[in-house]
């Protein structure tokens, strides 16, 4: 259980800023903090940097970036707090959401230009929700290849890490200024680190079930699909240091997670003309609206589970993607000649599956919108190859946490800031609001970035204004 201690008598070790967590917020963090001159350490509770970054698509959303305007796509932090808007019905923060959007594009492009990282532009899809075509991602889009390009460049720029070592309490003065960290070992010891400045980038509550149950409890029976390790120690830190929390319901959810392999199937599959069918062989909802909502969309199917129904010309777009590349390694991709045929192999009802099949492709043709409210206008029929996967609903990341400006420093309860403490990524409140159908594509991996990025320069400033320990 994490704490909040008093400072001890002496600490092990001293650094200007510690950062908890070795994701993208993580290592941004640390990045930024060496580039404006102070060495930070990095504190990573796993042998290896991994979390819930590797587990993503790897996409940042970057409104004007210049890999849009290479493309001709015309876009704005603007259009994008608009989009947010839209999407969350009001109910994010507008002021962290407009600070997110511009810095986005200019981070893609410090890691681009500073740290080699070859980017690019996914416009062959859109994405629910985002009215430009805005996600940017490496070569393999990947968030496994992301993390490991972060880790990469820590190394070249020296950045210690500190790794098997959970930050399990912190230590706090009587002002509630962090002075330190306490980490424990696998083997049970433990080690007092003293610091100037903290930035937690320990990520969320997602595997957290007690957390789970008590803010998401429709989700309580989901799988989890996001990093074990993210068990609310930077919630559990908020509440002991009297530090501000917010949209603690909200969440990503995804309806498209291979069953049983657990692979992640790309929503390109839906939203290139694909649909989603249960048991049944019937649909059961607008799976435009988007692959966060699907999570419970799909969980209240008899069993749990759907099919992604698309074709070959969609798969050939998903190929982009390393997971659904070992979605078709795992033999998860089912395939068949006629609507008939893949009911068969799908193992649902095949007249009922034929008749959902024959309406959707009925809706494109007439550019409908289906009873769901689903249009189909523009949408391109599918065509023999079809393709099916078997999927279930997950739990991916939350979206709530500690209440942050845009510079990552963290807000009290009483609305005062924090004197030294910096959240980013999971850890801090995001920019999705209270609800799962107000989580936009990217919106984990953009706060992770800007917001590890920021608050590794915040924390710099910090420790540099404090002076030698």
């Amino acid at each position: 259980m994490t704490t909040i201690l008093p400072p001890p008598a002496a600490f092990e070790a001293e650094v200007p800023v510690a950062i908890i967590g070795a994701g993208c917020a993580g290592l941004a963090a640390a990045l930024a903090c060496k580039e404006d001159g102070v060495e930070p350490l990095v504190i990573e509770r796993d042998p290896l940097p991994r979390g819930s970054t590797a587990l993503s698509a790897g996409l940042i959303p970057g409104p004007g970036s210049r890999w849009q305007k290479a493309l001709g796509i015309e876009d704005s932090a603007d259009l994008f707090v608009a989009d947010v808007k839209k999407k969350t019905k009001g109910k994010g923060d507008p002021d962290l959401a407009r600070a997110i959007g511009e810095g986005a594009a200019p981070a893609l492009e410090w890691l681009a230009d500073r740290h080699g990282f070859e980017i690019s532009l996914v416009a062959d899809f859109d994405y629910p929700g985002h009215a430009r075509r805005r996600l940017h991602g490496l070569p393999s889009r990947s968030g496994a290849e992301l993390i490991d390009r972060l880790r990469a460049a820590a190394e070249r720029e020296d950045i210690p890490l500190l790794t098997e070592a959970h930050a399990d309490a912190l230590y706090a003065d009587d002002h509630g200024r962090v002075v330190g960290v306490r980490i424990t070992r696998p083997d049970g010891s433990t080690e007092a680190i003293g610091c100037g400045a903290l930035v937690l980038a320990c990520c969320g509550y997602g595997g957290d079930k007690d957390l789970v149950r008590r803010y998401i409890p429709s989700l309580k029976d989901a799988v989890y699909f996001g990093h074990p390790g993210n068990t609310g120690d930077a919630v559990r830190f908020a509440e002991g240091l009297g530090v501000s929390l917010a949209d603690m319901t909200g969440h990503q959810g995804h309806g498209s997670v291979a069953h049983p392999a657990g692979i992640l199937i790309s929503w390109a599959v839906i939203m290139e003309g694909g649909f989603q069918a249960n048991l049944f062989g019937e649909r059961f909802w607008n799976e435009s609206q988007g692959y966060s909502e699907s999570a419970e969309a799909v969980l209240a199917q008899p069993e749990g589970i759907a099919f992604d129904v698309f074709d070959a010309r969609i798969a050939g777009i998903a190929h982009q993607f390393e997971d659904f590349r070992n979605a078709e390694a795992a033999g998860a991709i089912l395939t068949a000649d006629t609507p008939e045929a893949l009911a068969q192999a799908m193992k649902v009802p095949v007249n009922e599956f034929a008749a959902t099949f024959a309406a959707v492709e009925d809706a494109k043709r007439a550019g409908a919108t289906d009873s769901f409210g689903r249009s189909w206008a523009g949408s391109k029929p599918l065509a023999a190859p079809l393709h099916a996967v078997r999927v279930t609903g997950t739990l991916f990341h939350t979206q709530g946490g500690i209440v942050v400006d845009g510079t990552g420093r963290a807000m009290r309860v009483d609305g005062s800031p924090a004197p030294n403490l910096f959240a980013a990524g999971g850890a801090a409140r995001g920019i999705s609001g209270p609800e799962a159908s107000g989580y936009l594509s990217g919106n984990g991996l953009m706060p992770a970035l800007v917001l590890g990025r920021a608050a590794g320069r915040s924390a710099a400033a910090c420790a540099k204004a404090a002076g030698p320990a």
